[in-house]
């Protein structure tokens, strides 16, 4: 299989890769029509990229059958188009976590402790050690986290350590995984918002989380407490943080904001950055040499797994539940054509297989095929298949 590597990718992973008998294609500085004629003309089979987007365009103009994205995030992706042509469309999930949770706790501090200014201030000759003897301190402080996963929980262990009770809410949270947590389960991310000193915000993007993050939320917090986003700009209404930063006091630490630019190297021109109590960094969540090695060993995994096997493993875009009503199961001699004599009957009556898995049993003469259908097959139909071959020892139809 052809592998073409649009972004950085360390070496190891690359070396990994060439031992298993992978040609690479690697290029990553590939972006936009360079990446798509890339594409084309590599012939590849399964791509890899990081921040780097893939349009439909790009999957519609060559032969991938994977894409990896080498961290958690999916949203650059046309997952959409990926799904309509069959290709998987897979991730990295949870390899960035200890990174993105490090750069919030950094994020946190340097607010407090105004470390960017103390910083900037030195630079110019000037000591105002007054000023900055004022910072609040975290240590009990409430931390309230709008997602609990694999980044929320990373930020829990973290925030015991500094002395910080934690409340959190997220669609997946239970009242008996919050105690297990050793964390106060909260209904709304409105109550996380009233009570608490410092907010992270820790979930994928969706559409159920664009935009969750609104004025209304803003309206909730605390005057004067801390918000950080590590996520995902469109998690945020980001004009109504904004106002609430000049408004009611909130400081803001941002690794991800609208208008972000999409290479390594740019200019940022987004007026947050300008507002008293805002601080950010460059989409640098999870860019530590821990990270990435961790990154490029779960896709070189995933890349060889789905060469043995034909299954990727973290795939994003398959169906959670098929369109299938019916399950028909075969039990039948492991012998040539039987399955085609299964099949034919269903074409014929217009019944569409959504799924199918065939097991053997030990020894390999007979095997049980279940095949998942989208309607019944009606009494003339199963009178078909059975006479269509004296290799089907049994029929039976189930509904689902």
């Amino acid at each position: 299989m052809k592998t073409l590597i649009a972004d950085k990718f360390p070496d190891s992973g690359r070396t990994e890769l060439l031992q298993a008998g992978f040609e690479i294609v690697y290029d990553p500085d590939l972006k936009e029509d360079a990446l798509a004629a890339a594409i084309k003309s590599s012939g590849a089979d399964i791509l890899v990229v990081r921040g780097t987007k893939v349009t439909g365009e790009m999957l519609e103009g060559g032969r991938l059958s994977l894409v990896v994205r080498a961290g958690a995030g999916y949203n650059t992706i046309d997952v959409k188009t990926a799904s309509s042509r069959g290709i998987y469309v897979t991730n990295c999930p949870g390899k960035n976590s200890i990174a993105v949770a490090e750069l919030a706790f950094g994020l946190m501090l340097s607010m407090d402790r105004r470390i960017h200014r103390n910083v900037g201030d030195l630079r110019q000759g000037r000591w105002n050690k007054k000023e900055y003897s004022q910072a609040r301190g975290i240590f009990g402080r409430t931390l309230g986290l709008i997602g609990v996963g694999r980044i929320g929980q990373e930020m829990i262990s973290r925030a015991k350590a500094f002395g910080m009770p934690v409340v959190a809410w997220s669609r997946s949270l239970t009242p008996e995984r919050a105690e297990k947590l050793g964390i106060e389960m909260k209904q709304s991310p409105l109550e996380v918002a009233s009570v608490s000193d410092v907010v992270s915000i820790h979930v994928a993007l969706n559409n159920d989380t664009k935009n969750l993050i609104d004025e209304k939320f803003f309206t909730a917090m605390k005057p004067g407490s801390y918000f950080i986003n590590t996520s995902r700009a469109e998690v945020i209404d980001q004009p109504a943080l904004a106002r609430a930063v000049k408004e009611r006091g909130l400081r803001a630490g941002l690794d991800v904001f609208a208008g972000e630019p999409t290479g390594g190297v740019g200019t940022v021109e987004d007026d947050i950055f300008k507002l008293d109590g805002v601080i950010g960094t460059h989409h640098i969540g999870a860019s530590t040499g821990q990270a990435q090695q961790a990154i490029a060993e779960e896709t070189v995994r995933i890349i060889r797994e789905y060469k043995e096997t034909g299954r990727a493993p973290n795939v994003v875009n398959l169906a959670k539940k098929s369109p299938a009503t019916h399950l028909l199961v075969v039990r039948h001699f492991d012998r040539v054509g039987v399955l085609a004599s299964v099949f034919d009957p269903l074409k014929e009556a217009g019944i569409n297989v959504e799924e199918t898995e065939n097991i053997v049993f030990d020894g390999a003469t007979a095997a049980i095929a279940r095949i998942h259908l989208d309607s019944a097959p009606s009494e003339v139909v199963l009178e078909a298949i059975k006479s269509n071959s004296h290799d089907i020892i049994e029929l039976s139809l189930l509904k689902l």
